[in-house]
Parts: structure tokens; sequence; C-alpha cells
């Protein structure tokens, strides 16, 4: 199982129609909160159709385009690739131009296919997204352990208290600062 190392998008135009792929790498499930940003950012777009696969989850959108000719292609590319704790994003800007179904499936599925060309591939494990709380005093001894892992919030008060993504050789070395696990998920797997 894949993901991406980090966010990209891309732009291809095909008979007038603007399709802009935004490919997110997904460390936790906010999706809404991504595609309100893409409608933000592209104002006026005539179509936000996505897909998503993250974890068991899997979904798409057509956003108003004929049924399944936008978000079932994206979320086909997704599987074909392997790819997990990915949302694909792809806004389109009509050209005056209809493309007709069959035009509509290749346009989305070569959205997408363009802009995965440009992104680093990682590969992923199986993990845990974690809470823990722990005194000062174990300050060095956890930020030793938890040096390979994604670090999502820190609060330091009284305790340090710090969410995190881990693999199991990491949460099994936590043990005994009592980790609350939070959820199991796949995390990017470190070469070693």
């Amino acid at each position: 199982m894949y993901s991406i190392k980090g966010n990209i998008s891309n732009e291809i135009a095909i008979k007038n129609s603007k399709f802009i792929a935004l490919i997110y790498k997904l460390n936790d499930n906010n999706i809404n909160i991504l595609l309100d940003e893409a409608k933000e950012k592209y104002p006026k777009a005539t179509h936000y159709c996505y897909g998503y696969i993250y974890d068991s989850i899997k979904h798409s959108s057509d956003d108003n385009e004929p049924t399944g000719t936008a978000g079932q292609p994206i979320l086909n590319v997704l599987e074909k690739e392997k790819l997990n704790h990915i949302l694909v994003i792809v806004v389109r800007y009509f050209g005056g131009i209809k493309l007709g179904a069959g035009g509509l499936i290749r346009a989305y599925t070569k959205a997408v296919t363009e802009t995965l060309k440009q992104a680093e591939i990682i590969e992923l494990e199986e993990g845990y997204k974690i809470e823990l709380t722990y005194n000062y005093d174990n300050q060095n001894d956890i930020n030793y352990i938890l040096q390979n892992s994604i670090i999502l919030k820190e609060e330091y008060l009284e305790t340090i208290k710090i969410e995190a993504l881990v693999n199991k050789d990491t949460f099994n070395k936590l043990s005994k600062y009592n980790p609350i696990l939070i959820e199991e998920t796949y995390i990017e797997k470190k070469q070693h």
C-alpha cells in the first residue's frame, strides 16, 4: 500500500476546459476542510469532483457531472496505483465544448494520472494515531523514541501532551508511558 510524500497540483486543458488536479496526502479524515479550501482558491469553477481513500473508507463525487464520469474515474486511478491516505480534487472550469461521457472519463483520468507522475510515492505500513501525556523529566527519552514519527499536535502546560502517528515498534517502546490509542491507521514506512 502506498501514498504520496506531499501535496501536489497540476493543470491540463482539454477542448477549452481547464482541469486542475489537487492531490493531498491525508494524515486524518479532513476532507471537507480541503474541499472548502479548494472552492475558496478556485472560485466560480463549474465542478469540484473528488475521490479519496482513507484506510478502508472510499468515496467519490461527480459534483453534477454526469453520473460515473468524474468521481469514479478519479477513484479508479487511486485504486489501480494502490494509493491510500489520499484525496484528489479535480476542479473544472467549463470551456464551452461538451466532452460527452467518454470524453469526461478520459479527461478526469488524465488529470489525475498526469499529476501523479510528479508525486513522490511512499510505502505505508500499519501504525497508530496516539495521544500521550508525560512529565517534562521524560521529554528527552520520549523525543528519542518519537524521532521518526509524525507529531500532529503538541501542548506544553503542567505536563506535555502530544498527538502522533507511530509505527508498531514505536508504540511498543512507548508502552511504559501509557499511550492512548486513538485509532489504528497507516503511516509512512521509514527506510532503514
